[in-house]
């Protein structure tokens, strides 16, 4: 997320930060780099309860028994306000957010505080993944008044909802020049008492030049051409770390979305190099401290440059989108290594298998992840027991006593098991001593010693089995679930995975049963405990349309077809803006938002605008349905500008570009998509790299030119372009062949 820039001239004019005499106290780690964990309440005894213990968040449901008398975001809360001439205090956070829950052990488990906010501040509690659309208004003025922002998000609003002043973390007592929150609150609650209407109006002021900074971007005249791309190309490369992988320094983000528009370009202008960079990204990063080395699945960033020492918590969009990646890294590099890609000579060094990289996380998802009923969970926390990572890391002496001298020889060699270990939790005031993050340091394990270490990682399994695990966070949200939807499905087809397509059909029915109104077309977005929510955001439709696309083109099941139709036309009625293009980040007629923006910026996640296009105009190139394609040219248009001057900020939005700039080719699979031969030839047209061609069958609501391939003794496959397709085959092995000799036609 950016600051708009003229929002921040008018933040800078209009925003009380002079007037109040404060300067927003920052947690010390940006948005994009924050720390996180979990901390029950220590209230004791749960002296307090307040309306939260009736909400399904489990965020909100840890300050159910703050003594603050915290509200959920609604009608209720903005009433109070109202009646009583009150300011609201609105704080925002997610439930695996570390910072959030410092500043809940010193300030909202405050009796003196609660006190003082329940007289002065109507209280209201969000949990930002349930409510990404609310946050991402509050987020942008806090950006804009102080250039930066970040969890917890606490802004103070007029009783109409409109903000005046913001920050993040708020440290209990005077510190760094820092004030301390109740400093904070006095000041902010004698300005409203006193000066009041001048606060009211200067809110107004700013929330009218934010709407119009946020909402009246026009078509750009930016050309959408390969120069874009070839731009955002050389600026990945140009941030590349030659020696640790990835792209940036500490901490570091893997940002899926950035190394696989890397590999996109590579393949468009033939850079070998660019390529190595990205599978060079992957191998550093599975041999890190970052990846689960024994339980599967990444954490969310690294702390270093160096992949070591993680953050531990693992979120399930992260996951879903290195499933991804490392499934484009195996058909890239070949698994074997062997003559599959032109640079495979320089491809040796690597140590990854990729595709088991895809499997472990994949593992990972259905064995620690998975509701009963098929629906994925949202996270991980990093924390257990109050400590970070302890759950994961292991001392010398533990692992010397738990495994014979041999075994452990091997094992401290394999994952650089040291005395003084290589990991301190900063963040607690009596840290454990000793601590080693599991990396892989040597990897070059003798075949003698190989089951040395295969004991040892399964006594080490077991041992870390009966440990408290972190928390997990377990609502269900439609956005994220598209996202591993996709991951299963894609996988299923690439790897010829059976589990992981039953896993990717279970998923989808979770979600047509328990998210999504087929009478009204209605696509919820949080499921937990039993209950939805009555929330409608573009990533839910955005996310899992594309993942339902990805499922349709592992399987060719029509049923499939029929839902992506549904949820790419209720996505357009509901989110598009048909005057100026682009898709509102929440749907018409939410009457708790004081405005409406588009989500433009693709970071951790892909934004709603970048998946919908991309998802559109595949589901376009499948139906021929310009009722899709048009609104995803619009939207390219739209934020042409942007991907011109500041590509990196929009890096999945580069596959859609990647994707539109010529007719892509189309891989028909005619017959009974069940049949043996069928599911050979889905699995051949997913094992080679070709990000811009779509998979189809010739039943079902596709394009009419694909219904007229006929099968011929059973399923055969066709690759096309247009009307104009190569001879049909039956043979996996010549589809293969087809599609990797770029033999196809009007295609370059």
């Amino acid at each position: 997320m950016s600051a708009h820039k003229h929002a921040g001239r008018c933040a800078q004019k209009f925003a009380l930060l002079l007037l109040l005499g404060l300067s927003a106290c920052q947690a010390d780690i940006s948005k994009n780099q924050t720390r996180t964990s979990i901390v029950s309440s220590n209230t004791p005894a749960h002296q307090h309860t307040n309306r939260l213990a009736r909400e399904k968040s489990p965020y909100l449901l840890q300050h159910a028994h703050n003594p603050v008398d915290w509200f959920a975001w609604g009608d209720e809360a903005f009433a109070k306000a109202r009646a009583e001439n009150k300011p609201i205090f609105l704080s925002i956070g997610y439930s695996t957010c570390h910072w959030c829950h410092v500043m809940e052990r010193e300030s909202f488990e405050d009796e003196k505080i609660g006190a003082y906010l329940r007289e002065h501040f109507v209280s209201i509690k969000v949990d930002r993944e349930e409510r990404p659309d609310v946050d991402k208004i509050y987020m942008t003025f806090v950006q804009s008044t102080t250039g930066s922002g970040g969890w917890p998000l606490n802004v103070f609003l007029t009783p109409d909802r409109k903000p005046f002043f913001g920050g993040t973390y708020f440290p209990p007592d005077d510190r760094h020049g820092r004030g301390s929150f109740l400093s904070v609150l006095q000041q902010v609650a004698t300005v409203w008492r006193e000066r009041g209407n001048e606060v009211t109006a200067s809110a107004d002021e700013l929330t009218a030049r934010l709407e119009l900074a946020t909402g009246s971007a026009s078509k750009g005249k930016t050309d959408l051409n390969a120069g874009i791309l070839r731009r955002a190309g050389q600026l990945f490369k140009d941030s590349y770390d030659p020696r640790h992988g990835g792209f940036g320094g500490a901490p570091k983000f893997p940002q899926p979305s950035i190394p696989s528009s890397l590999l996109r370009y590579a393949k468009r202008f033939k850079d070998g190099g660019a390529e190595l960079m990205v599978l060079q990204t992957c191998d550093k990063m599975a041999a890190g401290g970052i990846h689960d080395q024994l339980g599967g699945g990444f954490a969310r960033y690294s702390v270093d440059a160096e992949w070591l020492v993680p953050h531990f918590e693992k979120m399930l969009y992260d996951n879903a989108q290195l499933v991804q990646l490392y499934l484009d890294a195996h058909l890239v590099a070949g698994e074997k290594r062997s003559d599959a890609t032109p640079n495979a000579p320089a491809l040796q060094h690597f140590n990854t298998p990729f595709a088991s990289v895809a499997r472990d996380i994949l593992d990972y998802v259905l064995r620690d992840m998975t509701h009963p009923d098929g629906g994925f969970y949202s996270a991980e926390d990093a924390d257990s027991e109050g400590q970070e990572g302890k759950f994961y890391c292991w001392t010398h002496d533990e692992l010397s006593k738990l495994l014979t001298p041999e075994e452990f020889n091997v094992t401290a060699r394999y994952f650089g098991i040291t005395k003084q270990g290589n990991f301190v939790d900063h963040s607690h005031p009596n840290p454990l001593q000793g601590l080693n993050v599991l990396s892989v340091v040597s990897s070059n394990v003798p075949v003698a010693d190989q089951p040395l270490l295969a004991s040892a990682r399964t006594k080490m399994i077991a041992v870390r089995a009966k440990r408290i695990r972190p928390h997990l966070d377990d609502k269900i949200l439609a956005s994220w679930n598209g996202l591993m939807l996709g991951a299963f499905a894609r996988a299923s087809a690439v790897l010829g995975e059976e589990k992981y397509r039953a896993a990717a059909e279970k998923n989808v029915a979770f979600v047509q049963v328990k998210l999504w109104d087929v009478k009204s077309k209605t696509l919820f977005h949080r499921w937990r405990d039993g209950e939805r929510d009555n929330v409608q955001l573009l990533e839910a439709y955005a996310f899992q349309l594309d993942g339902v696309i990805h499922l349709y083109e592992a399987t060719l099941d029509p049923k499939h077809l029929d839902f992506a139709i549904a949820l790419g036309g209720a996505m357009i009625t509901k989110f598009y803006d048909a005057e100026r293009g682009g898709f509102w980040q929440a749907a018409g007629g939410t009457n708790d938002l004081i405005l409406r923006m588009k989500d433009d910026y693709d970071g951790a996640e892909p934004s709603g605008n970048s998946v919908a296009t991309l998802a559109l105009l595949k589901l376009a190139a499948i139906t021929d349905r310009k009722d899709f394609r048009e609104p995803a040219e619009a939207t390219l248009h739209l934020l042409a500008g942007k991907l011109e001057k500041v590509p990196q900020g929009l890096a999945f939005l580069l596959h859609a570009v990647d994707f539109q700039l010529e007719e892509p080719s189309r891989v028909v699979v005619a017959g009974d998509p069940n049949a043996a031969q069928a599911h050979e030839l889905i699995h051949a047209a997913h094992s080679i790299y070709q990000p811009n061609k779509v998979v189809l069958g010739n039943r079902g609501a596709v394009e009419e030119f694909a219904r007229s391939l006929p099968a011929k003794d059973g399923a055969v496959a066709y690759v096309c372009t247009g009307k104009a397709c190569l001879p049909p085959t039956s043979k996996p092995e010549v589809l293969r062949k087809t599609l990797d000799s770029r033999q196809i036609p009007g295609q370059k």
